[in-house]
């Protein structure tokens, strides 16, 4: 990394990750340019233990969404922990995976265009990476087809199942024999190896349920027909707000053959206290298997930010802007205070709270008489990872006396 990078400290000369650990940096000494985006070390391997464990408890496999960091130091360590493998949403995120030793991606999307789909036939050369993408339609399996044959190559797809008014997908059974009809045509090209969801379009219960209960009778329909030219097959689905829902539904098909179920979760990695706090929540309260592994998920990921001016009494500027915190589902929270030189931050006031969030900008409010003051430093808990992430080119990873030991690289 190049002096001068984002949210980091001070060095001369480039470094590389490994080497910030040695500079002995401390968040609270002010060794960091503020803003910055920071991991909690502690609560990053409590999240792994936590997911995999879940997983194994339904006899599940993870395939964990890499585009909500598209961090590699973060992929292996989910792979290290027992990942299947990865999840990615483009071409280019793929390829950045396959770079740095990722064996397996699912991309949960559809592979279209011509450069997206050289990139893969570049990367499956290689017959010890595996890759699967999904497909929804006849013109795009036609592409498919054409392009890997005319190479030689055999893609790995999964047929993906939609809903109306969501996403990509088959919408009904026409339109699924129709697609099944054609692959049939192109076995030689296109290997189906499963069916594939996304959930989390919807936002009850009953619907999830019902829409993962088709996945099923799908799943099992095309077994008896033989339509799958893979074993075990897959059946994927879930993101971070049903992964619950999805391990209970899936895991009770009824068939002889086998299969891999792969979840996909991605924010459980940092976890967040807004949208995926609140899916937590009711997975922790519904869940059996949830409720026996206390304590959940952590919020690992935070944005350290200074006051920047007070110019009302009940006011205060923080430079921290759109440009540093995601904001489309909620606005940063106020969670420590440390005034530099203090002993330790101090749980931020609950009536603290943003308001307005601008470039580079954030608008504080507080009671009047709150002990606020300019230099202050605030650590704000954030809303949606994912949007967060592709910010911060650098997050410095923290220990309990937040000190930095590592540096984790984003390649968005």
């Amino acid at each position: 990394m190049a002096p001068g990078a984002k949210g980091l400290g001070r060095f001369d000369a480039p470094l590389f990750a490994e080497q910030i650990a040695q500079l002995g940096w401390n968040v609270l000494r002010e060794d960091l340019s503020l803003p910055a985006a920071v991991l909690y070390e502690k609560k990053i391997a409590s999240n792994l233990v936590w997911m995999q464990r879940f997983a194994r408890a339904y006899t599940v496999k993870l395939a964990p969404h890499g585009k909500t960091t598209m961090a590699p130091k973060l992929f292996r360590r989910q792979m290290e922990a027992g990942a299947w493998g990865i999840t990615l949403a483009t071409a280019v995120q793929t390829r950045v995976a396959y770079e740095h030793g990722v064996p397996r991606v699912l991309m949960a999307n559809e592979l279209v265009g011509r450069e997206n789909m050289a990139i893969i036939s570049r990367l499956i050369e290689d017959p010890r990476f595996e890759f699967f993408c999904l497909v929804d339609s006849v013109p795009q399996v036609n592409a498919l087809s054409e392009f890997f044959g005319n190479r030689g190559q055999k893609l790995n797809v999964l047929l993906e199942l939609g809903v109306i008014g969501g996403r990509s997908g088959v919408r009904d059974e026409e339109q699924l024999d129709h697609l099944l009809n054609v692959l049939q045509s192109v076995r030689k090209r296109i290997v189906v190896c499963g069916v594939e969801v996304y959930e989390g379009i919807l936002n009850d219960e009953d619907s999830v349920r019902k829409f993962l209960r088709r996945a099923v009778e799908v799943t099992t329909k095309l077994l008896k027909e033989q339509r799958f030219d893979r074993s075990p097959i897959l059946l994927s689905g879930a993101g971070s707000c049903w992964y619950d829902t999805v391990a209970e539904v899936f895991s009770r098909i009824d068939v002889r053959e086998p299969i891999d179920i792969v979840l996909r979760p991605g924010c459980y990695l940092t976890h967040d206290v807004g949208v995926y706090r609140d899916a937590q929540e009711r997975i922790m309260q519904s869940n059996p298997v949830a409720r026996k592994m206390s304590p959940g998920l952590l919020p690992a990921l935070q944005l350290w930010a200074y006051v920047l001016s007070v110019p009302e009494g009940t006011r205060a500027i923080i430079g921290l802007g759109k440009r540093d915190a995601a904001y489309d589902a909620g606005l940063p929270v106020p969670a420590l205070h440390y005034r530099p030189g203090g002993l330790a931050p101090v749980s931020a006031p609950p009536e603290w709270r943003l308001i307005k969030l601008m470039d580079q900008h954030a608008y504080l409010e507080f009671p009047q008489g709150a002990d606020i003051s300019v230099g202050d430093m605030i650590g704000f808990d954030i809303s949606h990872p994912c949007l967060t992430f592709d910010k911060w080119r650098y997050l410095s990873v923290l220990d309990s006396e937040y000190r930095v030991i590592d540096v984790v690289e984003t390649f968005f």
